[in-house]
């Protein structure tokens, strides 16, 4: 639940209390006041112990978003604050909501621990500042992102009258652009479908373009013209990717160099400074991709059905991939069908291979049924937000890869091009998975700062220190039973946040033990009183600087794991795609086997002849909701040269329509490589 939060100032922050108005800020709000005037068009998550708080327009915002209770924090000018906040430990439901409804966040944490802050005495504030700002298009928490979607940062630019549509996936480091004109925009889009899309103040202005933006107003982020400059955009492309020229990634045009740069930018910009692994952009030309408008794609429902759901539209339907990547790549090509007959026949060619080879087919779903995400893991460790689990996943990622890379090698047959290919790009990775398997703890904590996830044995120093750190709290224990023992009095030596160890005696005790001078009395509550004793002060210390040299080498074992990942990172991210690569084979063969579908013939006349041809998602709801009930009667469709306009009779209800979108999903199907 989010915090109802106390009116009552933070100790040691310098609070405003309830009262007067001053014409000068309390430091705590200087602080905040001075943050908040940097991020304008976001929600300030303004970190305060355990809390994130929101005040001002933000609370009021917030509150009303998340139907959480607005209340008041001391006055400025006069005016009661408004504020609320919300867990720290559970904020990412709140940010999922906000984030939903279009909000911007900007995350304000401690930079410094209030212990640190202390030191420096007087009314001391703690340092903060923003680590990084959310957006729809920026986010990796696995908790905000759907495990079976891509979310798309898109950027689209115009230089002269050429356009430009540059997109990221900063949870996978998937980058593409393409160079398309005014009419082909909305098609793009809707197939991109960006969860932001950057565009320029001056371009969003365009008469021309009133009609596509207005479908995607939800998600736009209008950006000064500057941030979409085509020379800025060149030099953005080969810092980041660490390059002199960029022939080797394309012939870019300058709408193309704008978009890239400025969706560069905006990452980085978001993320702090901190850029995530991303994969060289891929350069897709604009007749590469079936151009379907957005109409057209919405009443097709090819990946969501007409209320916006997955289920009744074609994804929804031939969907057998068992991945969150293997689900995603099935998107993104169902979404874009490919106009090269060639390229086409090579993906026909792998699920064809497939359906054909049963226990092949068996084997690699069995592994693949194991495989965590590997792209969004390594997307999060290379950010700085990944923690034990995701090593733990890379680690089980790439030893499922090294398995079906064996397998493929293993088979019979000669391998079809496409898979080979699968098969060299899983790789090998068995001397990081041994690392990984030695190092890891078979229970992981969620973040590493919680410690607790390095294995016995693989570090000697920290073997050590931990031994050191368990010993003392043994000694603890011995402590406690002593006491018990001399002073015949029942008591506890209990551990908190603030008094550290203590002694704890029921009050009617609490004047036998204060009479023993080792005893020296630390808090009196009403049905409890704390005593300590030097004896154990020394101790606490000393258990204290255990615990505290054990988790800097633990955390220096974890940098130097996420380290070893990142050197790997290029063919770790090879692997996770051949993963998804081969997913999706191996799922559409499996629907070709359980659905009867035949595989079709693609080349590059325009004859267009289906022999017995079945709508896939009426037949599939027909089959749920009359079990063994009548089939779905199959049709012909034969639009040879001599016959290419047809005229479709009979009544509503009749299924003109349905014979219609027949067709077109099977060429969509076909395109595809299903």
């Amino acid at each position: 639940m989010a915090r109802n939060p106390a009116t009552a100032a933070r100790k040691g922050e310098g609070g405003d209390g309830a009262g007067a108005a001053k014409a000068t800020p309390t430091p705590m709000f200087a602080q905040y006041f001075r943050i908040k005037q940097a991020h304008p068009d976001s929600l300030l998550f303004f970190r305060m112990g355990d809390f994130y708080e929101m005040f001002f327009d933000d609370a009021v915002a917030a509150a009303a978003a998340l139907d959480i209770t607005l209340t008041s924090r001391g006055a400025h000018n006069g005016d009661p604050i408004p504020m609320c906040g919300v867990p720290a430990h559970s904020h990412e439901a709140y940010l999922q909501r906000l984030i939903k409804k279009g909000f911007k966040v900007a995350v304000c944490e401690q930079t410094e621990d209030p212990a640190e802050a202390r030191k420096r005495g007087g009314k001391t504030l703690v340092a903060r500042d923003v680590t990084r700002v959310i957006t729809p298009g920026t986010i990796t928490e696995d908790a905000l992102l759907d495990a079976r979607a891509n979310n798309h940062l898109a950027a689209l630019a115009r230089a002269g009258t050429d356009l430009a549509l540059a997109w990221i996936d900063i949870s996978t480091g998937d980058f593409s652009v393409t160079g398309l004109n005014a009419g082909d925009l909305g098609a793009a889009l809707a197939r991109v479908a960006p969860g932001e899309l950057l565009v320029s103040e001056r371009l969003i202005k365009m008469p021309e373009l009133f009609d596509i933006f207005a479908e995607w107003k939800s998600v736009l982020t209008p950006l000064p013209a500057a941030r979409l400059d085509s020379a800025a955009g060149e030099r953005r492309l080969k810092t980041t990717f660490q390059v002199a020229a960029l022939d080797a990634f394309g012939a870019y045009g300058r709408a193309e160099l704008a978009a890239c740069g400025a969706v560069l930018d905006y990452v980085e910009l978001t993320q702090k400074g901190h850029l995530p692994r991303l994969a060289p952009p891929r350069r897709l030309a604009a007749d590469a991709a079936m151009a379907i408008d957005a109409a057209t794609r919405r009443n097709l429902e090819l990946v969501s059905a007409l209320d916006g759901g997955r289920a009744g539209s074609l994804l929804g339907v031939i969907d057998r991939t068992l991945t969150g990547a293997g689900a995603r790549l099935l998107a993104a090509r169902l979404s874009a069908p490919l106009t090269d007959p060639a390229a086409i026949n090579r993906r026909l060619d792998s699920v064809a291979r497939m359906a054909d080879d049963p226990a092949l087919r068996g084997d690699a779903r069995s592994l693949l049924r194991q495989c965590p995400d590997l792209a969004r893991a390594l997307g999060r460790l290379s950010l700085g937000r990944g923690g034990p689990r995701d090593l733990a996943a890379v680690r089980e990622a790439l030893a499922r890869a090294g398995r079906l890379r064996a397998l493929l090698l293993a088979s019979d047959e000669p391998l079809p091009e496409a898979l080979g290919e699968i098969a060299s790009d899983l790789g090998e990775h068995g001397a990081l998975v041994d690392r990984l398997e030695r190092a890891l703890l078979p229970e992981l904590p969620l973040l590493a700062r919680d410690g607790g996830f390095i294995a016995p044995g693989y570090a000697p120093e920290f073997d050590e220190l931990k031994t050191l750190r368990d010993e003392s709290r043994r000694l603890i224990a011995a402590l406690e039973q002593r006491y018990r023992d001399d002073t015949a009095i029942t008591l506890k030596i209990r551990h908190n946040n603030v008094l550290g160890y203590f002694v704890e005696v029921k009050p009617a005790n609490a004047d036998a033990l204060g009479a023993i001078e080792t005893f020296i009395h630390r808090q009196s509550l009403a049905n409890q009183v704390r005593f300590t004793t030097v004896e154990l002060g020394e101790l606490a210390d000393k258990i204290s600087r255990a615990a505290e040299r054990a988790l800097a080498v633990e955390l220096t074992l974890f940098d130097d794991l996420v380290g070893e990942v990142a050197a790997r990172d290029n063919e770790v991210a090879a692997a996770g795609r051949a993963l998804a690569r081969l997913d999706v084979a191996c799922a559409l063969a499996e629907l070709a086997v359980t659905e009867r579908h035949a595989r079709p013939r693609v080349d590059d006349s325009l004859a267009f002849e289906i022999t017995g041809g079945r709508h896939p998602v009426v037949e599939a709801v027909a089959a749920q909701v009359n079990p063994g009930g009548e089939a779905f009667v199959a049709n012909d469709c034969d639009l040879a040269e001599d016959r290419r306009l047809w005229l479709l009779t009979g009544p509503n209800m009749a299924g003109k329509s349905t014979f219609l979108r027949q067709n077109a999903l099977i060429a969509v199907l076909a395109q595809m490589g299903a």
